[in-house]
């Protein structure tokens, strides 16, 4: 059985979801006063990026080291609320049906992301 890595595409397939993600988070009314400033600093958004892509890379079981800040220090001082969280999460399923993944791999997925709900809101 292929790992979720693997089924998410690889680096590259990980990479194109983190770049889709992060496309409709900007268009996202509900959360892209968060992520617009990005734009004035490509090279910080380039960096956010490249730790997300390893973050989901290592703990989906590929080889990739994440060498980030911890979910509780990245997010805290952010203030996000319940309702950030879940548009957030909606935004990552846009970007797994647009890279075609399949719905086991997305339950996979969500799963991950519900575990890491309580290391992120109201930080």
């Amino acid at each position: 059985m292929k790992t979720l890595f693997e089924r998410l595409g690889g680096n590259s397939g990980i990479s194109s979801i983190v770049e889709d993600t992060v496309n409709e988070h900007m268009k996202n009314p509900h959360v892209n006063a968060r992520f617009l400033p990005f734009l004035e600093r490509p090279e910080h958004l380039s960096i956010i990026k490249q730790h997300t892509v390893d973050f989901f890379a290592a703990g989906s079981g590929g080889p990739n080291q994440y060498t980030g800040k911890d979910m509780v220090t990245a997010h805290t001082g952010m203030n996000i609320s319940p309702e950030e969280y879940m548009h957030v999460v909606d935004d990552i399923f846009i970007a797994l049906d647009k890279n075609n993944i399949d719905e086991d791999s997305k339950k996979e997925v969500l799963s991950i992301l519900w575990s890491l709900k309580d290391m992120i809101i109201g930080k």
